[in-house]
């Protein structure tokens, strides 16, 4: 096994990785910025680099400066946990020109996957269901027009390398598709240094759904079931379940084997997610692949039992993983929270300041907190707004629900605001409650009467206070 492993990532996922690096009796190493130099996968690690500025471009995505951190503690093998550089097919071919184990797919693999109108085709060979759209780039506004008049509206204009939203544009007709077009290329230029664009149809209600896969150097590909993703804002994920509350065990069984035939046909290695959308007949498409560890990858550890990423280490150093399909069991029900330092209430502005006080709702079964935060220690401004996940697990979904709201009632975080109410309320919704919700549930639905409830509150507020 490898005596030594560099993480290039920060916050939670980096101290994630750490710990069950220290399972598995690995030393550890920390890269950081200026402005983590306190932070606690630097305190966690056995050994720390500082590898440059506040901002990402000049210490996380700095590759050189990461690579040298792991020549100069001879670290063997580099982590990229999830963000950063974690799906950079240069930086995995970089690694493998310094001798250096890059735990995750292959830079051939990340290529593929990464570059989503060829990540179409691969599926459409592996026979996976894929969303009715474009069968290559869409070049020109015109090219559009055509591709949507055959697929039909509403559709969307997708940026190949894009992620997170960006380089993406909805066209409801005709009328707008240039101008959408023009703004979707632009911006995919601007985020990816690839303005190259594909179109899809809208598929409208649906559901996001992803299926969890692993596989080994062998060809051996197992699935660990699916999770529901659905409750998105500007398609961020906003909480995550499984297993899902909508989809049949029939379409279980066939979505999952889907998933395992993907990984198969383009020989992946490690962890990875196929991310369908599914409509109200439980039909489902593939959407994409994403070629690391996830940030919600601790519910189907509850669910499972598996510690994911050591199944990544010990697959990239190259043993056989260490489950069959028939060893993998599920049992019960799990739900994640993301604790973003924002504002929901002010168009989810985010929050600055010093984390004051912090107490986490761990007592009792079923409770899990990844974090990296601490309290006394400043958040820096540089980086990505979320601060925490807060995982509950039951026997069923009602137990797991109930657990979670109890935790979010005790969770405790003071100097910086969070949207800590936003997530009880939405966990509290009659909709959310009976599982009865879709991709555009909260923002078409929840959001606008929480808003109009908040408002109201602080308008009474304010009357109360003048009376």
């Amino acid at each position: 096994m490898f005596s030594k492993i560099l993480i290039a990532n920060r916050g939670e996922i980096a101290v994630r990785v750490i710990r069950t690096c220290k399972e598995m009796g690995i030393d550890t190493v920390a890269v950081y910025s200026t402005a983590d130099k306190d932070a606690l996968h630097v305190q966690l690690a056995d050994e720390s680099v500082c590898i440059g500025g506040p901002q990402s471009k000049d210490s996380y995505l700095d590759m050189q400066a990461i690579l040298s951190a792991a020549y100069v503690t001879n670290a063997e093998a580099i982590h990229p946990g999830f963000g950063f550089l974690s799906e950079n097919s240069k930086f995995a071919r970089l690694c493998q020109e310094m001798n250096i184990t890059f735990i995750g797919p292959s830079a051939e693999v990340i290529d593929k996957m990464g570059d989503k109108q060829h990540a179409r085709q691969t599926m459409m060979a592996a026979n996976v269901p894929v969303i009715p759209g474009s069968k290559d780039f869409i070049h020109s506004a015109s090219e559009g027009l055509a591709e949507a008049d055959r697929v039909g509206y509403p559709v969307l204009l997708k940026a190949t390398s894009g992620g997170g939203g960006k380089g993406m544009r909805q066209v409801d007709c005709p009328e707008d598709l240039q101008k959408q077009f023009d703004e979707a290329s632009r911006e995919a230029q601007q985020g990816f240094n690839d303005a190259r664009l594909y179109l899809e149809k809208v598929i409208h209600p649906a559901h996001h759904i992803e299926v969890q896969i692993l596989a080994d150097q062998n060809g051996h590909v197992i699935h660990l079931g699916e999770r529901e993703c659905s409750l998105q804002r500007n398609h961020q994920k906003v909480l995550e379940e499984t297993p899902s509350p909508f989809i049949s065990d029939k379409t279980r069984q066939a979505i999952c084997q889907a998933a395992v035939r993907a990984g198969e046909n383009v020989q992946y290695t490690g962890a990875g997610t196929i991310e369908f959308l599914v409509d109200d007949d439980e039909n489902f498409y593939f959407m994409e692949m994403n070629t690391r560890i996830q940030v919600e990858h601790p519910i189907t550890e509850l669910v499972t039992g598996i510690d994911i990423v050591a199944e990544q280490i010990r697959v990239a150093y190259g043993y056989d993983l260490s489950y069959q399909q028939s060893d993998v069991h599920f049992s019960g029900h799990a739900i994640e929270c993301r604790i973003n330092a924002e504002q929901p209430e002010k168009n989810f502005l985010p929050s600055m300041g010093r984390f004051d006080f912090i107490h986490w709702p761990l007592g009792g079964l079923g409770l899990r907190v990844d974090s990296a935060i601490l309290s006394g220690s400043a958040l820096p401004a540089f980086y990505d707004s979320m601060i925490a996940k807060v995982i509950a697990y039951g026997d069923d979904r009602q137990s797991a629900l109930l657990r979670m709201k109890r935790a979010l009632e005790e969770l405790c975080i003071e100097g910086v605001n969070t949207n800590q109410q936003f997530l009880y309320d939405l966990l509290a919704a009659p909709a959310f409650q009976l599982g009865n919700y879709n991709n555009e549930y909260l923002e078409s639905q929840f959001l606008p009467q929480w808003l109009a409830e908040v408002q109201a509150e602080a308008s009474e507020e304010d009357r109360q206070e003048k009376v």
